[in-house]
């Protein structure tokens, strides 16, 4: 049965292991090798774990950079205390440059006149030492941020004129890192190797080679270079690979280990006859003579409204199943097959109990979503447990 942990409020609470977290770092730096760098990714609020316990945790564990989203997120981690660079993986908005600078945050340029920006905020900036570092993003596929390779040429010339920047790493981002079933991979890959050999034959060295997200860490090493950038991975969860066996494969090379466990307890229980309707708009009603639980979380919380009556939770290290429309402060179970639940028993709704086990990359699957949705779906009033 799950353990309970005691505090005033809400009966509801996250278990977080960074011993897990920690570990399963070890687990990606065996798998890699001693020689790439490690840039942990703990953009929003480490996948809805907390960005500051778990960049801590990391850190300890050996992490070499951090990656972040936002200005906000690296100076949350510098107030932290965290020493070790950190990348904000998403380029900035002019007004920016000085709370990079102030920070020790480093900066990604995805558009060429950000080189511009770049250059008159080192150059205005009082007490920089040494030139500003940044790192280039090139656009190989996924079409969101990054210059296209036919700007590279203009990007050397624009350097050349910059006497206070330096260009620190080069990337790319894959989008399908996970489909081994077409080549969208493998061509962004050798379109960005040949944008890198065009910079280097205009002079230009591209410093720290990275383009390995999580899917191409755990099964393409032609991709790993520099620097890997893992994020679900060092949480405990696979992406969903197509074909199916080769995730069964990269499960055995790369054993991560789950870091969250989500759990409530049942603070309502109702017996109804058969015919009866639960929840918002009745859409579901029971079948035969029934018990139905009522726990203290929603979709505020982090149980996604799209899993009305779909899947299960565990009570007594047995499944039960969701019934009725997931609300923004409750949701409701079937029981019925427990007939020794009690008020206050604990549900749990991502984790262990007994020998049964949800995942969440499980229930992401179950819902047609991935596991970071699920991750930075956790709400903020529910209460963080570090577990070391």
């Amino acid at each position: 049965m799950a353990k309970a942990i005691h505090f005033n409020g809400r009966p509801l609470w996250a278990e977080v292991s960074l011993k897990a977290i920690a570990g399963n770092l070890r687990v990606v730096r065996r798998h890699i090798g001693p020689k790439p760098q490690i840039l942990a990714v703990v953009k929003s609020n480490a996948y809805g774990l907390g960005a500051v316990p778990v960049a801590k945790a990391l850190e300890k564990a050996g992490a070499d950079r951090f990656g972040v989203t936002s200005a906000d997120e690296g100076v949350e981690l510098r107030e932290s205390g965290l020493r070790k660079p950190i990348l904000v993986l998403t380029g900035f908005w002019p007004g920016e440059e000085k709370r990079f600078i102030a920070n020790r945050l480093t900066p990604t340029l995805t558009r060429l006149e950000d080189v511009w920006h770049l250059e008159r905020a080192a150059k205005a900036a009082r007490g920089l030492t040494r030139r500003l570092r940044f790192h280039l993003k090139i656009n190989t596929g996924m079409n969101r941020l990054g210059i296209a390779p036919s700007e590279i040429k203009a990007f050397a010339k624009a350097l050349v004129d910059c006497r206070h920047l330096e260009l620190e790493g080069t990337c790319t981002h894959f989008a399908s890192a996970e489909d081994f079933s077409a080549r969208q991979t493998d061509d962004q890959e050798q379109l960005f190797r040949s944008c890198l050999e065009q910079m280097r034959a205009l002079g230009v060295s591209p410093g720290i080679v990275h383009m390995a997200n999580s899917g191409a860490i755990c099964a393409r090493p032609s991709t790993w270079a520099d620097m890997i950038r893992p994020g679900a991975i060092l949480y405990g969860y696979y992406q969903s690979f197509d074909p199916p066996d080769k995730g069964q494969e990269v499960q055995q090379r790369l054993p991560v280990e789950p870091s969250l466990s989500l759990r409530a307890r049942i603070i309502s229980l109702r017996d109804l006859p058969p015919g009866q309707p639960v929840g918002y708009a009745a859409r579901f009603t029971t079948k035969r003579q029934s018990r139905i639980a009522v726990i203290n979380a929603g979709y505020a919380d982090g149980i996604l409204r799209q899993r009305t009556n779909r899947g299960n939770v565990l009570l007594h290290g047995r499944l039960v199943p969701l019934v009725g429309t997931i609300s923004m402060d409750l949701t409701t179970l079937d029981v019925t097959d427990v007939p020794d639940a009690e008020l206050g028993d604990i549900v749990t709704i991502y984790g262990r109990d007994g020998n049964a086990e949800i995942r969440v990359s499980d229930v992401a699957r179950e819902i047609g979503t991935v596991t970071s949705d699920l991750l930075c779906a956790l709400g903020r009033r529910v209460p963080r447990f570090y577990l070391r």
